[in-house]
């Protein structure tokens, strides 16, 4: 059975294409924090690597944030060798693969044992503002909802993924941000210099009436705006962590290993089950 199409690919190639020659440049300030934390995640691991790679849409601007590691474009077949390298950083593109897992599975054959993954992807309370606004404002003008908005993992289901690729020692942790824009057309505006406006394989082609975005910029400032006239959209980060499995790792203890009782250890009376002694507990039956 075929992986259903989130994505207009073609599309998605123009959008990053136009956010490249943006007016004012490509907004990138979001893949500027998240390289920010990436250093401060590798800080922290205290390893050096010798082999990086970074998967995104935006090699060029990676390549200048990440010049030691080689750039490699988010496609559905990753440009990859099976454990051709020992750190790789999916950034800010895996919202739009049409096949999560099979990207999460590609990363972890490319790394070697022990080799570290990280992924920045946006996660389910991104541009919760915007959707709001325009799913009140679509019902009003034009009688239904129609996708505008991608859809985006939440926490639970990424660290889910994460496990369902083969990660060992998965971790999924949210980075919230939020920015501030004078109107909801600024914002817009920014999420075309960021390349990330709908491409969704399901999306209307046909030009929306202007009436639409008029009453999702009024809805927007009544429901969303603050004391200044301004509006904020939030933009949430997943981070995924996880590691290429390896022998030298810590690995859980098997069912009925443990040697010392955990009433013993918390200083406790233990109780069965069905002990009448114990508050609540049930009598046996005969």
């Amino acid at each position: 059975m075929s992986t259903p199409r989130l994505t207009d690919r073609a599309a998605l190639t123009r959008a990053r294409a136009r956010a490249r020659k943006a007016p004012g440049g490509m907004a990138d300030f979001l893949h500027r924090t998240m390289a920010d934390d990436l250093e401060e995640r590798l800080m922290m691991v205290n390893r050096t690597f010798t082999d990086p790679v970074v998967v995104s849409g935006f090699p060029e601007l990676w390549g200048e944030l990440m010049p030691s590691a080689r750039q490699v474009a988010d496609a559905e077949m990753l440009d990859l060798e099976t454990g051709s390298c020992d750190l790789l950083v999916h950034a800010m593109a895996l919202h739009w693969a049409d096949d999560p897992v099979g990207q999460l599975a590609q990363a972890r054959h490319a790394l070697r044992p022990d080799g570290l993954f990280i992924g920045f992807s946006f996660g389910g309370e991104t541009l919760t503002e915007l959707r709001h606004a325009l799913a009140v404002a679509e019902t009003e003008v034009m009688g239904g909802l129609s996708p505008r908005v991608a859809p985006m993992g939440e926490i639970r289901d990424m660290g889910s993924l994460m496990q369902r690729a083969g990660f060992a020692l998965p971790v999924a942790d949210s980075l919230p941000l939020t920015a501030s824009y004078e109107t909801m057309f600024h914002l817009m505006r920014d999420l075309r210099a960021m390349g990330e406006g709908n491409v969704l394989a399901t999306r209307h082609r046909a030009l929306a009436p202007r009436q639409l975005f008029l009453r999702a910029a009024e809805e927007y400032a009544r429901a969303h705006g603050d004391a200044d006239g301004r509006v904020g959209a939030t933009f949430e980060i997943l981070v995924l962590t996880g590691w290429a499995p390896d022998a030298s790792q810590p690995k859980p203890l098997q069912p009925g290993s443990a040697t010392t009782r955990l009433a013993d250890a918390l200083g406790s009376e233990e109780f069965g089950l069905n002990d009448p002694a114990q508050p609540g507990g049930m009598p046996k039956k005969d």
